[in-house]
């Protein structure tokens, strides 16, 4: 994957480009880093390695990292809330670089997907997923863009234990792929738009 860094040095300032905002879902701190709940924060993490860009700013309660890919700036963005008060962090994003909503896209694990399938849909309800009700109810909207990333339900009753957990050796090396994949989904997302991304990763 191109850098963005190099590309940016291609192109006009940033502040006249259209913003395409990457939301990435975790909780904040070590204890929470390798958890199969912070796979958002790791899809976000890769897709910015891949452009070497770091995340070194600290804003409206979310930390970012900026550049700039196909014309478009771009921001990826881990809320610091915690998980079940995401919208806060992404209602003030979108509010402040006013963001549309087809260019909003949040990443967030999934319960009822197989380990390692990820899902593009262009809109739809939280699914019982605590961080994206909170963004729902903060944004007053479901119509914008997210990426699913599976872990799996192995135990229906023991759902909290399965997302605050680490992921085994074995499901280390299934993820290893699957969040280069989900980074490169991103890409195309950002690139080409969300038609493309679907139907070249679902």
């Amino acid at each position: 994957m191109p850098s963005l860094r190099r590309l940016e040095r291609h192109h006009a300032p940033t502040e006249a480009r259209k913003i395409k905002l990457i939301i990435g879902l975790g909780n904040p701190g070590a204890r929470y880093a390798h958890s199969r709940h912070n796979v958002g924060f790791m899809v976000a993490d890769r897709f910015a390695r891949a452009h070497a860009l770091d995340f070194a700013r600290r804003r409206f309660n979310a930390r970012l990292a900026e550049g700039v890919l196909a014309g478009a700036r771009v921001i990826v963005a881990k809320p610091q809330t915690f998980m079940n008060s995401s919208g806060i962090a992404v209602a003030r994003l979108c509010a402040f670089y006013k963001i549309a909503p087809a260019d909003l896209l949040v990443i967030y694990d999934d319960l009822d997907l197989p380990l390692g399938k990820i899902r593009l849909r262009p809109k739809g309800s939280a699914g019982g997923h605590h961080g994206m009700e909170s963004i729902l109810a903060h944004l007053g909207s479901s119509d914008f863009p997210r990426l699913r990333v599976g872990i799996g339900r192995p135990n229906p009753d023991a759902d909290i234990d399965h997302v605050l957990g680490a992921f085994t050796d074995d499901e280390r090396a299934v993820m290893e792929e699957t969040l280069t994949r989900a980074a490169a989904a991103v890409e195309v997302w950002v690139q080409e738009g969300l038609e493309a991304a679907m139907n070249q990763f679902n």
